[in-house]
């Protein structure tokens, strides 16, 4: 299930990241509020298709979902992923909770920031994290399933920096 949640959290980032058109302030219905730079509702309004499945899969649908990005995220986006001047602060961070009847039952938290193409190379690498999509790390990735907690990744510091 946490690979699932993992790549329906990745679909999410991808969409809010090429999200070149901004709305009024305010949430609109889906539940996003690109102004602000958040997300907040049911993980169904993600794909903004509300039909209570997310890109086709009811498991996570109900779940509730609150995902924050900065500017350079927005910025790096535009720019390709790969421009520095564009990139360099760039982070989101996403919780997702369904522990409620109807929900999945799971909970994820999961802090990731832009590091650039070398990686672990980068001078914006902190210490145990885990790179994703190329140019990405995941400081934090963890959460509850099963009425287990689940740390899969915690880099050291796991802020934002700069």
């Amino acid at each position: 299930m946490k690979k699932t949640i993992l790549a329906l959290f990745v679909i999410s980032v991808l969409l809010v990241s090429t999200a070149a058109v901004f709305v009024a302030a305010g949430f609109d219905e889906y539940g996003y509020n690109y102004q602000a730079r958040n997300f907040v509702g049911t993980a169904d309004g993600v794909d903004k298709t509300l039909d209570g499945t997310v890109w086709g899969d009811s498991t996570y649908a109900n779940d509730q979902l609150v995902m924050k990005w900065n500017k350079a995220w927005d910025d790096c986006n535009d720019a390709g992923n790969n421009d520095e001047s564009a990139c360099a602060g760039a982070w989101t961070n996403n919780e997702w909770n369904g522990a409620f009847p109807g929900g999945s039952g799971e909970v994820w938290h999961y802090k990731i920031i832009w590091v650039g193409s070398d990686l672990e190379n980068s001078p914006y690498w902190e210490e145990g994290g885990d790179s994703i999509w190329g140019s990405y790390e995941v400081l934090m990735d963890q959460g509850t399933s099963n009425g287990e907690h689940i740390w899969f990744t915690h880099a050291t510091p796991n802020g934002y920096g700069n």
